[in-house]
């Protein structure tokens, strides 16, 4: 920061005062992102009612791969073009107006997507996706030893650890697909400096008691790392009562862009810089250089500006939306979906019961790959492979599934249009 800049009230940011006299905006008055509040009563309808805030949500096309990325309400969208078109400026460095207002802007939605979560602003990095959140965690750790992680975590909770020279340990699963807390109480010893596991599965939708993985964990003096990517849009998530150390999350499973996540920690202090170049320094000569504090000093070069807008933007129309609410609705359509299938005798439901959101199966002698293509005829988008987790697809002893994955829009034709075109498959293949 030049000796000239001078660091605006309630920003802590480095932010500009502009010749124009910009003022520090508050979440709650920020004039290009509005903070929507849920009403006193009911949240509005979700399903049918919803989709029509959604443009990709064609008429005909029933959406079930929310789970890999959610569709972009008009009120995302709308934020993402304002904030690349009219609004668009750098942050943390012009001293022109439109520079200190896009400044206030972007550090105004670090300030609603740490309030989603219960966090504090100064605790929550912005990174490209929860894949380099935990890269991000596993290179910078003072204490590389052992990780425990689940046979159900993603590729992204499991390379990072094996490129970073971690040790890294398996916690097995119970019968109906959940994370094992008793045996991994067993497994963790004082050698164990992290664990690291998905608060719901991206395949099985199996949900994670974080409180008691967490008091696990620092039994031992390990921290606990959280993905959260599949939780986050469906769950009452605060990361204060959850007793984690670390929670990373993708913004484009939130009905926000791609290109944009988040780190929350309260111990970013203790993390050294893991990327360099401009924003994450005090001061640089040829001889050292000394850091920002965090979460400055993880977000190096220009950040992702338009992107952190639209996650801001998604998260208000989550919040508007009412969390609780969208858990119901998805709990609803899930238990719906494995009913029908439950009562077809070719089809094997993975994953426990109260699954939050996601729904895997595989059907007797068909290819998960030829239920995907002949549903996607029908107008039906599901995902079918390994979804990123080829070590829980050896457990399962199948080399892919078939999922469907629910959102706020969905709704009951989207569970009758799958189980019609499941029939096709049977039909096809009988």
């Amino acid at each position: 920061m030049s000796n000239h800049t001078k660091i605006l009230p309630g920003t802590g940011r480095g932010t500009s005062e502009a010749g124009g006299g910009a003022q520090a905006i508050s979440a709650a008055s920020d004039p290009h992102l509005p903070l929507h509040h849920p009403s006193d009563g009911p949240p509005p309808p979700l399903g049918e009612d919803r989709r029509q805030d959604f443009p990709g949500l064609t008429p005909g096309w029933h959406y079930l791969d929310t789970a890999a990325t959610a569709q972009k309400p008009q009120a995302v969208i709308d934020a993402t073009v304002n904030a690349m078109g009219r609004d668009y400026a750098t942050v943390h460095r012009g001293v022109y107006a439109r520079s200190a207002d896009m400044t206030l802007a972007y550090e105004a939605a670090r300030r609603r997507i740490a309030a989603f979560i219960g966090a504090k602003e100064d605790q929550i990095v912005f990174v490209r996706g929860a894949t380099e959140a935990i890269n991000l965690v596993a290179y910078s750790h003072p204490r590389k030893g052992r990780v425990l992680l689940s046979v159900l975590e993603h590729h992204s909770n499991i390379v990072p650890w094996q490129l970073a020279g971690w040790q890294v340990d398996v916690c097995p699963l119970t019968a109906d697909g959940c994370i094992d807390l008793d045996a991994a109480e067993k497994l963790l010893t004082s050698e164990h400096t992290m664990v690291a596991f998905a608060h719901v599965s991206n395949v099985l939708g199996s949900p994670l008691d974080v409180a008691r993985a967490a008091e696990l964990a620092h039994r031992v003096g390990a921290e606990l790392l959280i993905d959260g990517c599949q939780a986050v849009p469906r769950l009452p998530v605060d990361v204060a009562a959850l007793g984690c150390d670390y929670y990373a999350f993708s913004g484009h499973k939130l009905y926000g862009p791609t290109g944009i996540g988040v780190l929350w920690s309260d111990k970013l202090d203790a993390l050294p810089p893991w990327q360099g170049g401009g924003s994450m320094i005090d001061r640089v000569t040829f001889a050292k250089t000394a850091y920002a504090p965090a979460p400055t000093r993880f977000e190096a070069g220009t950040p992702a500006i338009v992107e952190a807008l639209g996650l801001a933007a998604a998260v208000d129309y989550v919040s508007a939306m009412g969390i609780d609410a969208i858990h119901a609705h998805e709990c609803a359509l899930v238990g719906a979906l494995r009913e029908q299938l439950a009562r077809k005798n070719s089809i094997t439901l993975f994953g426990p019961e109260n699954s939050a959101g996601i729904v895997s199966f595989a059907m007797a002698g068909v290819h998960p790959h030829d239920i995907g293509t002949i549903l996607d005829e029908s107008g039906v988008a599901i995902r079918a492979g390994h979804h990123c987790a080829q070590p829980l697809m050896a457990h399962l002893g199948v080399p892919a599934t078939a999922r469907a994955s629910f959102g706020l829009y969905s709704n009951a034709d989207d569970v009758t249009a799958l189980i019609e075109g499941l029939a096709r498959v049977e039909r096809i293949f009988g």
